[in-house]
């Protein structure tokens, strides 16, 4: 079992660095290319969740053997959060494509971590 990590600033370029290296990792652990594609979807899904809930980088630990698993946290709280119906649509993907999704969310009610496996 091999795990890789990145710490990455919630913001469109480096959500787009962080989609392609999913893609390298499902690679790695034998995915299809449907697979991969939920993967990298979920994962994005995942960060949008994180920065619509006030943060404005994130911890993003892969764990890759039998099988794929994904840890995201969120980290340095800019205190904005953004209520709206994207966060529902998030929740939704990630239930329809895995099914298995964790949350976890800090003393003020804000999604703080997000586990799930492919």
């Amino acid at each position: 079992m091999e795990k890789f990590s990145i710490k990455t600033p919630l913001t469109g370029e480096y959500l787009t660095t962080v989609r392609l290296t999913t893609g390298g990792l499902c690679a790695l652990a034998g995915f299809d290319l449907d697979s991969a594609e939920d993967f990298k979807v979920c994962v994005t899904e995942s960060l949008l969740i994180l920065k619509r809930n006030g943060y404005k980088s994130a911890s993003v630990e892969f764990t890759v053997g039998e099988a794929l698993a994904c840890r995201l946290v969120g980290e340095d709280e800019c205190g904005q959060r953004e209520n709206g119906v994207e966060d529902e649509i998030s929740y939704a993907l990630l239930s329809a494509l895995l099914g298995n999704a964790e949350f976890e969310k800090d003393e003020n009610g804000r999604v703080k971590t997000i586990v799930f496996e492919g």
